[in-house]
C-alpha cells in the first residue's frame, strides 16, 4: 500500500487507517496495511483459533482471516458489499482482517493520539493502544500484534530466543528504553535481564525518555548516565524516529547508541531508520538478534 509518510523522516507524523467494526470507529497505523480488498470467500480451517474465520488465496499467497469483531468482543453485523479485508505485515507476517467498511485515511501527529487510561481499558488484557479525536468522533486505535499473539503465541517476542546465546554475564551500563505497550514492555525488560543487562529503564513513549534525557543533559553528565537508547516506532506523543532524529541533532547525545526495536522493520523502514541514524533495527520477532546487536554495540 503506498503512502507518502513513509518517506519522511522523523516528523512525528502518521497516517492512520480509519474503518468500522460493529458500528464502532478504530484505526491502524498505514505503516502496517500492505493492501485493503473487497471481501471475496474464504475457506474455513478445521481446528483453528475461534476468531479465525479461514483462509483465502491472493497473489499466490494463502493468508489467514481474523474476525476483528469476535476479538473485540463485538456482535456480528449480517455482511454486505461494504466488507473488507485489511492485510497486514508485521513482524514479517502476512494476516488478514475482515472488517465492515473502510471510511479513509487520516495523518495525524503522535500528539493527538491519548494513550487510555485504566478506566477505559485495563491496561494488561485491552487491544485499544490510543485514541483520537477525528472530525468530533472518537477512533480507537487497536493492537494488531497483540491479536495475533494471542492467536499464535510464536509470533513475537520469544524469551527462549536468549537461552540459546549460552551463559551471560552481568553488564550494569544503563540502558534507556521506549515501549508503550506494557505487555511488552515487560517481556523487553526480563528480556534484557535474562540476558544480564541488570541497568535498564524503561519508559513509556519517546516523549517521556526525551525527557529523561534532558534532564541528564542539564546535569551535565547524560552520556554517563544512558549508554544505549532502545525504542519503538509506534508510540502516541513522540514516535522512535522522531526520538532518534532530536538525539542525533543533539550534539550532547548524538553518539548514544540507538536501536530501533519494532514490529514494523522492512525494507522501507529500515531505509528510513538508517536516514536518521539508527545504531541497528530488529523486529520484535528477532529477540535473540536484538539481544546481540545491543552486545557488540556495548562491547559486552
Amino acid at each position: 500500500m503506498d503512502t507518502n509518510i513513509l518517506l519522511e523522516s522523523g516528523t512525528n507524523e502518521l497516517e492512520v487507517l480509519e474503518f468500522m467494526v460493529g458500528g464502532n470507529y478504530y484505526g491502524i497505523n498505514v505503516a502496517k496495511v500492505r493492501e485493503i480488498l473487497n471481501y471475496q470467500p474464504i475457506t474455513p480451517v478445521p481446528n483453528s483459533h475461534p476468531h479465525v474465520e479461514g483462509a483465502f488465496t491472493t497473489r499466490g499467497e494463502t493468508i489467514s482471516i481474523i474476525n476483528l469483531a469476535k476479538c473485540l468482543g463485538l456482535p456480528e453485523t449480517e455482511r454486505s458489499d461494504k466488507d473488507m479485508f485489511l492485510i497486514t505485515n508485521f513482524n514479517g507476517l502476512n494476516t488478514g482482517f475482515h472488517v465492515d467498511s473502510v471510511i479513509g485515511i487520516h495523518r495525524v501527529n503522535w500528539s493527538q493520539i491519548v494513550k487510555p487510561d485504566s478506566v477505559i481499558s485495563h491496561s494488561s488484557d485491552s487491544v485499544v493502544t490510543g485514541i483520537i479525536n477525528i472530525n468530533d468522533k472518537l477512533v480507537l486505535v487497536i493492537d494488531f500484534e497483540k491479536i495475533v499473539a494471542e492467536i499464535s503465541p510464536d509470533v513475537g517476542i520469544q524469551l527462549s530466543d536468549i537461552d540459546k546465546l549460552g551463559k551471560r554475564k552481568i553488564n550494569k551500563a544503563p540502558i534507556l528504553f521506549a515501549e508503550d505497550s506494557q505487555l511488552l514492555s515487560t517481556l523487553i525488560f526480563d528480556g534484557l535481564s535474562k540476558a544480564g543487562y541488570a541497568n535498564v529503564i524503561p519508559t513509556n513513549n519517546g516523549l517521556e525518555l526525551w525527557e529523561i534525557l534532558q534532564t541528564y543533559k542539564q546535569e551535565g553528565n547524560v552520556q554517563d548516565k544512558v549508554a544505549c537508547v532502545i525504542t519503538d516506532i509506534e508510540m502516541p506523543q513522540m514516535d522512535g524516529h522522531r526520538l532518534l532524529k532530536l538525539i542525533r541533532e543533539d550534539p550532547d547525545m548524538k553518539d548514544i547508541p540507538v536501536v530501533v526495536f519494532s514490529s514494523l522493520i522492512n525494507e522501507e523502514m529500515k531505509r528510513k531508520g538508517d536516514a536518521l541514524g539508527a545504531s541497528a533495527q530488529l523486529s520484535k520477532n528477532e529477540m535473540g538478534k536484538f539481544v546481540e546487536a545491543i552486545d557488540e554495540l556495548l562491547g559486552n
